[in-house]
C-alpha cells in the first residue's frame, strides 16, 4: 500500500514511497516534526525499512506539498476491510447491531501571520482593534466501534463555504467507498439541515442530529407535545434522565419526511473537590432523527446520541494531544490533508495492533500512552544498540 502512494513529480529522484514510509514511522513514533525525524537519520532501521537513506526535512515537506491524497485513502480502506473480514469491528452495544458513523468539523491550525491561498479567514476583535486570523478546518468521518474509533476519511473546508458543504463532499465519498460500513450517521446541531438529511436518507441510511432553536417549528411542536406526556425515567451512574420520545413529526417541510424527536432532561450529581459540597447539574438535550423506535429504543438512543462526543475525545483530542496531528509540517492545503491522512493511518494501525495482537490482560494492565511510549523507545533503541 505504501508503494502505491504517488505525487505530481514526473521523474522523482527520491521515491515517494520512501518519503511516505518515513512519515508513517514519524507518526507511529510521535516525533512531532520533520526536523525531529531528520535527527534520526543515523538509525540503522531506515536502511532496512526504506532500502536507502532517510529523506531530508526539506524533501519530505516538498513532497507532501504535492502528494496525491487519493493514493493514501486506499490504505485506510484496506485496514477497514481487513478488520471487517477478521470480525474485529463490533457495534457499540451488545443488544444492537447498528454501526454508527460520526461526522464533525475540527479546526487544526490558526495564525495571524502565516497564510496560504487555501486558508479560511475571520476577523478577530481585540482591545487594540481587529485582526484577520487565518485558519484551516476539516471535516472527519469516524466509525464508532466497541473497542475503538476507526478513522475513515476527512475533507478540507474550502474558502467561502461552510462546514456542511465540506461534509456533503466527504459523505458522498464515504458512501461510495464504505457503502456497508455503517447504518446511522450522527452529527451535531449544525448538520440539522435538509440537504444533509436528504443525502443520508437517499442512500438508505438513518441520521441523528442535535435539535436546536434554528428548527423553530419542529422544536416548538415537540415541546408542546412533550408537556402533555409523562416522561420515561432512566438512570446511568450518577445521572438521572427523564426522556420524551415521539415519532411522526411533519413540522419540517424542507426535509419533506416524517421525523422522530427525542428529549432528555438529565440531572447529574456533582461533588466539588475543594469544598466537598454536592450540587445538581441539569442538561436539556434534544435530537431529531429518522430512525424508528423499533430499531433503536429510547434508552439505547440516548446512550448512542451521547457517544457523538467520541469523535472529540477519541479522535480530535487524542490525535492533537498525543499524535501531533495539529502540527503544520508544510503550510499548504495538500500537505495538511496528507499529514492528517498519514496520522489517521498510523492511529488505525496502532489500535488494530493492540486490539488484535495483544492479550486482554496486557491491554488492561497498560494505558495506550504507555504502549505508544514503548513503540517510540523501541525505535530509538535501534539507533544505539547494546554491545
Amino acid at each position: 500500500m505504501i508503494q502505491a502512494v504517488k505525487d505530481r513529480r514526473p521523474q522523482p529522484r527520491i521515491q515517494t514511497s520512501a518519503v511516505f514510509a518515513s512519515a508513517v514511522i514519524m507518526a507511529l513514533a510521535r516525533m512531532g516534526s520533520l526536523n525531529a525525524l531528520t535527527q534520526t537519520r543515523e538509525n540503522t532501521f531506515w536502511r532496512r525499512w526504506l532500502g536507502g537513506a532517510l529523506p531530508s526535512a526539506d524533501t519530505a515537506g516538498r513532497v507532501f506539498g504535492i502528494l496525491e491524497c487519493e493514493t493514501i485513502r486506499p490504505a485506510l480502506r484496506h485496514i477497514y476491510y481487513r478488520l471487517k473480514r477478521n470480525k474485529a469491528l463490533k457495534p457499540l452495544f451488545h443488544d444492537n447491531n447498528l454501526f454508527t458513523l460520526v461526522i464533525d468539523g475540527h479546526e487544526s491550525s490558526s495564525s495571524y501571520l502565516r497564510c496560504c491561498c487555501h486558508c479560511l479567514q475571520r476577523e478577530k476583535k481585540k482591545s487594540s482593534g481587529s485582526d484577520i486570523q487565518y485558519y484551516h478546518r476539516h471535516v472527519m468521518a469516524v466509525l464508532l466501534c466497541r473497542e475503538f474509533a476507526l478513522l475513515l476519511d476527512l475533507e478540507l473546508q474550502r474558502p467561502g463555504e461552510d462546514e456542511v458543504s465540506a461534509a456533503l463532499r466527504l459523505l458522498k465519498r464515504v458512501l461510495q467507498h464504505y457503502p456497508r460500513a455503517f447504518d446511522v450517521v450522527m452529527a451535531d446541531g449544525l448538520y440539522a439541515q435538509a440537504p444533509f438529511f436528504k443525502e443520508v436518507t437517499a442512500h438508505g441510511k438513518h441520521v441523528i442530529a442535535v435539535l436546536k432553536d434554528d428548527r423553530r417549528d419542529l422544536l416548538q411542536d415537540a415541546l408542546s407535545l412533550f408537556r402533555q406526556q409523562q416522561p420515561l425515567s432512566f438512570k446511568k451512574n450518577t445521572t438521572a434522565r427523564q426522556c420524551w420520545d415521539e415519532e411522526g413529526f411533519t413540522s419540517w417541510p424542507q426535509f419533506g419526511k416524517e421525523v422522530r424527536v427525542i428529549r432528555s432532561l438529565e440531572t447529574t450529581m456533582v461533588k466539588r473537590k475543594r469544598t466537598g459540597t454536592e450540587e445538581h447539574r441539569v442538561a436539556d438535550w434534544m435530537w431529531v432523527t429518522t430512525i424508528p423506535k423499533s430499531l433503536l429504543p429510547t434508552h439505547t438512543f440516548v446512550e448512542l446520541a451521547h457517544r457523538r462526543w467520541d469523535i472529540e475525545n477519541k479522535a480530535f483530542n487524542e490525535l492533537g494531544t498525543f499524535w501531533h496531528a495539529n502540527h503544520v509540517y508544510k503550510h499548504t492545503a495538500v500537505a495538511i490533508e496528507a499529514s492528517w491522512l498519514t496520522t489517521m493511518l498510523a492511529y488505525n494501525l496502532f489500535h488494530a495492533f493492540i486490539t488484535l495482537n495483544m492479550k486482554p490482560i496486557l491491554r488492561r494492565a497498560h494505558t495506550k500512552l504507555h504502549l505508544l511510549v514503548i513503540i517510540a523507545s523501541e525505535f530509538y533503541a535501534l539507533e544505539h544498540p547494546p554491545p
